[in-house]
């Protein structure tokens, strides 16, 4: 029987919208670049799948709508790549041009790297497992998002996010989670400064956390065996229960609930509200009996 889908190989497109409302297509060995210049290769396509493919020139996947991309490149000259797409799935894909994903949903993207200024934001429904991510304010703004054993480096991550699940990973980052609600991290390395700040519901079970000054003005923060390592004035003015396996350096005036912690340097009291925490030490050698 005649197959009703249409297949594309070995095939270089350099035009304005070359291969616009496409659907229902398989692209193998493709490759969008050349003279022409030509924006928008993809826009309001349906059902393509798309192999060992090029993309250098701009905005090629925008309004598309289940797209399969395996083996691609996305050059540093493809800006824009994938906006207010839907149902899409990227593998074994390299995504290097600023804003690659931005207002896209059910979205998953396995064994890939992403090297993209300002990626992710607005978006919903976004599942990276593996592969790495560098950016900075990468997914702002964005909601139901879930990564596993991702290494992640970018300043200013994760901002105002909403309804974000962290398995595992390695984040190099500064002023990670602000604003950010809903947002458990298990298992993970989190090295950076001003973490989760102004955050509301932020959990994090059987991390290690690196850095200066984390965790102020937070809501419901909940640190379940967690190590924090160089961290000093933590918790100022925050609504937390944590559990912390050995020292920590500071703890500046947490506004309520309890801190468990092997041994702390110094408790810091130079706040107008004062401490309103209960601040439990374990360890035999802390200079702080508790507080």
């Amino acid at each position: 029987m005649p197959s009703d889908k249409t297949i594309i190989r070995n095939r270089s497109f350099d035009e304005e919208r070359a291969l616009y409302g496409l659907v229902n297509a398989t692209l193998e060995h493709v490759r969008f670049a050349g003279a022409a210049d030509g924006e928008s290769a993809l826009k309001e396509c349906r059902n393509i799948a798309v192999s060992d493919a090029t993309f250098e020139l701009r905005y090629p996947l925008w309004h598309t709508t289940g797209v399969g991309l395996s083996n691609a490149l996305f050059a540093e000259t493809c800006r824009a790549a994938l906006w207010y797409t839907s149902d899409a799935h990227i593998r074994n894909s390299r995504l290097l041009g600023i804003k690659a994903l931005r207002e896209c949903e059910d979205v998953v993207i396995d064994a890939s790297e992403v090297r993209s200024e300002e990626f992710g934001w607005s978006s919903r429904n976004v599942t990276v497992r593996g592969g790495s991510i560098e950016s900075e304010y990468a997914f702002f703004h964005a909601r139901d998002l879930r990564l596993e054993n991702v290494r992640f480096s970018g300043k200013y991550s994760f901002q105002y996010v909403e309804n974000l699940v962290v398995e595992g990973g390695t984040f190099d980052t500064k002023d990670a989670f602000w604003h950010a609600r809903n947002v458990t991290v298990r298992n993970a390395t989190l090295k950076g400064e001003y973490l989760g700040w102004y955050s509301e519901g932020l959990t994090l079970v059987n991390c290690r956390i690196e850095g200066t000054q984390p965790f102020v003005h937070c809501r419901n923060l909940t640190v379940v065996d967690c190590e924090m390592v160089g961290c000093d004035l933590a918790f100022e003015e925050s609504d937390v229960q944590a559990t912390v396996r050995g020292h920590v350096d500071s703890i500046r005036d947490p506004r309520s609930g309890r801190i468990e912690v092997g041994s702390v340097g110094e408790v810091v009291h130079d706040t107008v509200s004062g401490c309103g925490a209960r601040i439990v030490v374990t360890g035999s050698h802390s200079s702080l009996a508790a507080a």
